[in-house]
């Protein structure tokens, strides 16, 4: 390594632009990292965001902010969350954000648009 590389890297979500997922809006983190695994997301969700699953990427989700009857749908079932909620999402599992909500999400392997499937 020469002088002035570092191994790490910092990224502040302000500076990252936003795309449009099912969710509302994403900001996706790390996907150029070759030595990252994963992809993270800050992602600010709409009131209708829609029913998806994920063929092979497991998602974590970390609720930051949300309304106060926010919930998870997962797989049919009405989970309530609240600030400092963590669920781990698993591939095949139909979910979407129930209410206005800012939350951090972990994706293993790298976020793959290809691998989400929107249910109807």
């Amino acid at each position: 390594m020469s002088a002035g590389e570092t191994r790490y890297r910092v990224i502040h979500f302000d500076d990252v632009k936003g795309v449009t997922c099912p969710c509302g809006t994403a900001r996706r983190a790390f996907a150029d990292v070759a030595e990252s695994p994963g992809t993270v997301h800050r992602t600010e969700i709409t009131a209708d965001a829609k029913l998806h699953f994920h063929r092979r990427l497991t998602e974590t989700y970390y609720i930051l902010e949300s309304e106060d009857n926010a919930a998870m749908e997962l797989d049919g079932r009405r989970v309530p969350v609240r600030q400092g909620t963590c669920i781990l999402i698993p591939p095949g599992v139909a979910h979407r954000a129930v209410g206005r909500m800012t939350v951090l999400i972990m994706v293993v392997p790298k976020f793959d648009p290809e691998d989400e499937v929107l249910v109807e």
